[in-house]
């Protein structure tokens, strides 16, 4: 997955991973969760149990910025949200496939196992075999 694919739908420019790196460090403008919910990607429920409470968006307002730890949940689960819907070919399928239970993650749904990141490469290696028709 591009970088700038990432930074597009959290509502950055383009640029090279090192950028991101460098953006994900400074911690990202709170407006990076806006762009993900508005552009329907995530809607606020599985925002709040994947990426960050309520809560502690509401004080992050205050600042205007997230940590650079919420800044790296936050892209790693657009990076994969991303992936999914390039390997699916649209994001409808792609959020079928993430909100369904899955054997082959041992029967959760894909999208809640990008709290983690073990559950992240786990997703990350499905949609991997999956797009190169490997049996998954």
């Amino acid at each position: 997955m591009q970088p700038a694919r990432v930074q597009e739908i959290i509502g950055g420019s383009g640029g090279s991973g090192l950028h991101l790196v460098r953006m994900i460090r400074d911690g990202l403008p709170v407006d990076a969760i806006d762009h993900v919910l508005n552009g329907g990607w995530l809607n606020a429920v599985e925002m709040d149990r994947i990426i960050l409470p309520r809560r502690t968006l509401s004080n992050r307002r205050k600042t205007g910025r997230l940590t650079a730890e919420q800044s790296d949940r936050l892209v790693r689960v657009v990076r994969l949200l991303a992936l999914s819907a390039e390997t699916f070919g649209n994001r409808e399928k792609a959020a079928r496939w993430l909100r369904r239970p899955t054997s082959a993650l041992g029967g959760e749904q894909p999208l809640d196992l990008l709290d983690t990141d073990e559950g992240a490469r786990a997703v990350e290696n499905l949609l991997g075999r999956i797009a190169h028709g490997i049996a998954a």
